[in-house]
């Protein structure tokens, strides 16, 4: 691999992020292409794409997991993470953005904003990261690139920049105006799109490109003074001039979007956005210095300090995946921020307090991997070696302790039982779903105490039968998985005050410990608080911490149906000790029993996964369509149209979605779609709580 000399300003850590078919492992095969970095453009519907290398992958031809490769172009070293579009893999998306200086949205010219596209952007405005958007898919019949356009400004609450229009659209898509150079950009064919020339714009579209061209300048002038003074003054604006801009706003601004367009099948429009990832979107020492909390002991103790992205301050790296590796056993990625990391050399990992040996680096293309001795700040690279390090985790100087901003994940909704086909396959199943657990954070597996089975946990369907499938056939596996199933929660409808004594008497030392509790519902999706309002020391403070565990440890496992408790504050009002019984247990015990007593007295309430869904279908099946939903419990939120298509937008409770895609292929004649993703918990109606929960006794 071409590599070139250490400039932390030629750097570019991006991301491709978009809805499920919008065309992001197309277009970075073609980025791959045209970078050299390989030499023949790979295809989804062939299965034989770079960057989609698992089985799963190829034959479905969706991406699953994020893949990091890296290329050039113009002297910049672009390191490329590739996400899945499928929102049952959400996780992979979320821990590539909170790494990523820059990413590159793509948006389908016929669909504009679809609601996974919405998704990715929201999870993109958390991290603050700077974007590019590239509309694809100009080549197809129903491609509108400037109803696309307007799809951003109503759905994503946007300012977008063209910097491009299109030469022709749909079948009569040809090329690409560029309104920096008011050029017009052809692409040629027989070199599969790497050879391209710059010509006149046709008198048909001068006047049209002379129009977006004058709204393209005027949008920036309203956010720089120099550029606003020329273009009042009516005089020339130069093309390092305007693209100084973008730069700007495209670094500074969450609102401002420069726009590109192309056809990544037809190989038009690549080099542009390759030119527009360099000029526009930031380095690492443009994002500033990354902030973090002081360790110390084995703790961060919350005050602030800054590590600047240079290889002269001390390492701060962040592992944002885990990967078991049939090669090299368990390899971790890490976005380094600062100093370097060294092959042989002991880091700390700040979040556990342990210290960890580097054995191994590599800089990684797809699966590929070419083994590196340093990696220097502003790099991705994966490590082997440390045996603890996991998602989230920051490794550091061992004499400049550092914790970094760790990675949050949604929980997982579905659950299935499955079981080994025989007694000897029993310790390999345990230790794949450990393995499994610790690549994926979005996954659980755990122990049912009633039924003794195994019951692991995902985002949706898909994602259970990716996870039993490589079960199968990475891990060699013989097991059979049961029906997917809600992962149901349990919460208080009303406040309530317990109070639980705990004594324990039996030959020698007693146990003693006593509890006044308040237990309180807190707002869906707020999980649980502990507040200690005792005075006076009548519960000694080292006990304190041991109440919390307590309720911690039961909240996993409530008394409705043994599902998990959630949406709760517990007040630790009063309470009293024995100077020689009380201990940290007893006080456990006594936390966890008053839980246990809140539910019986205070009404207590089921909750259920609900889904945002969008189904898309030609007319006349909307009735039926809409029935059926109804039948399922779901609220249709609002319609709209699309194209020639309608869309419905349905609030649909997640146990009703099972088996969904067969019904709405029976009703639409395989013509519908649809996409559903994770919304919120609401509380299951009563009479269908006590079906749910008599099935669980």
């Amino acid at each position: 691999m071409k590599s070139l000399g250490y400039d932390i300003q030629k750097i570019r850590n991006i991301g491709i992020i978009a809805h499920i078919d919008a065309g992001k492992t197309t277009t970075t095969e073609r980025l791959l292409f045209y970078t050299g970095r390989i030499h023949d453009i790979g295809d989804v519907d062939e299965g034989d794409t770079e960057m989609d290398w698992m089985p799963q992958e190829r034959e479905r031809g969706i991406t699953i997991t994020a893949a990091a490769t890296t290329c050039f172009w113009r002297d910049h070293q672009i390191n490329i993470i590739d996400t899945p579009g499928h929102v049952d893999f959400t996780a992979e998306v979320e821990r590539s953005l909170r790494v990523l200086d820059g990413a590159i949205t793509i948006f389908s010219a016929v669909d504009g904003v679809e609601p996974q596209s919405e998704q990715v952007w929201r999870q993109a405005d958390k991290y603050r990261t700077p974007r590019i958007a590239y509309i694809n898919k100009m080549d197809r019949i129903g491609a509108d690139f400037y109803a696309a356009v307007e799809s951003m400004v109503q759905k994503l609450a946007i300012t977008p920049i063209p910097l491009q229009i299109p030469y022709g659209q749909g079948d009569q898509f040809a090329g690409v105006i560029d309104l920096i150079k008011q050029k017009l950009i052809v692409w040629d064919p027989e070199s599969k799109g790497a050879r391209y020339e710059y010509r006149d714009i046709p008198e048909e579209y001068r006047e049209q490109a002379a129009h977006y061209r004058e709204k393209l300048v005027e949008t920036l002038a309203e956010v720089d003074d120099a550029m606003l003074t020329k273009f009042l003054e009516g005089q020339p604006i130069g093309e390092d001039e305007i693209k100084s801009v973008i730069r700007k706003v495209c670094i500074s601004s969450d609102d401002f979007i420069p726009v590109l367009l192309g056809s990544s099948l037809n190989n038009i429009g690549i080099q542009p956005l390759l030119d527009a990832i360099v000029d526009y979107l930031p380095s690492p020492l443009d994002r500033g210095v990354i902030e973090g909390m002081s360790v110390n002991g084995a703790s961060a103790d919350g005050a602030k300090i800054q590590r600047r992205p240079t290889p002269d301050d001390p390492l701060a790296a962040l592992a944002f995946k885990v990967q078991t590796d049939e090669y090299t056993g368990r390899l971790v990625y890490v976005r380094v921020y600062s100093g370097k990391l060294v092959k042989g050399s002991y880091v700390l990992n700040s979040t556990t307090g342990k210290t960890e040996r580097i054995s191994r680096i590599f800089h990684m293309h797809a699966n590929k991997r070419t083994e590196v001795d340093e990696v220097l700040a502003g790099n991705i690279a994966a490590v082997v070696g440390p045996k603890e390090l996991i998602t989230g985790d920051t490794i550091c100087d061992p004499n400049a302790p550092i914790v970094l901003e760790k990675i949050e994940f949604p929980e997982p909704v579905v659950t299935a039982a499955v079981e080994p086909k025989t007694d000897a396959e029993e310790d390999k199943l345990s230790e794949a779903l450990y393995k499994l657990a610790q690549e994926d954070p979005t996954f659980r597996y755990r122990v049912d105490p009633e039924t003794n089975q195994m019951i692991i946990a995902g985002m949706g369907e898909l994602h259970l039968e990716i996870l039993f499938d490589r079960l199968k056939r990475e891990f060699k596996v013989e097991a059979n998985m049961g029906r997917p199933q809600v992962a149901y929660r349990e919460t208080l409808a009303e406040p309530v005050e317990v109070e639980e004594k705990f004594v324990k008497q039996t030959g020698g030392r007693g146990q003693y410990a006593h509890v006044c509790i308040r237990f309180e519902p807190l707002l869906r999706g707020k999980g649980f608080e502990f507040v200690d309002e005792t005075k006076g020391g009548v519960i000694p403070k080292e006990f304190i911490p041991a109440v919390q565990k307590g309720l911690e440890e039961a909240l996993a496992s409530g008394p409705l149906g043994g599902f998990p408790i959630v949406d709760i504050r517990a007040v630790l009002f009063y309470g009293s000790h024995h100077p020689v019984d009380s201990n940290e247990i007893a006080f456990k015990t006594a936390a966890a029993r008053a839980l246990t007593q809140a539910f019986e007295k205070a009404k207590a309430l089921l909750l259920e996964p609900i889904m945002v869904g969008e189904i898309v279908t030609p007319e006349e099946y909307v009735g039926e369509i809409i029935t059926d939903l109804q039948a399922r419990r779901a609220q249709i939120t609002a319609m709209e149209v699309r194209h020639n298509a309608q869309i419905i937008h349905a609030l649909i409770p997640l146990a009703e979605t099972f088996g969904y895609a067969t019904r709405l292929r029976s009703i639409s004649q395989g013509r519908a779609t649809y996409n559903l993703r994770f919304s919120h918990y609401d509380v299951v109606p009563t009479s269908l709580a006590e079906e749910i929960l008599k099935g669980r006794r």
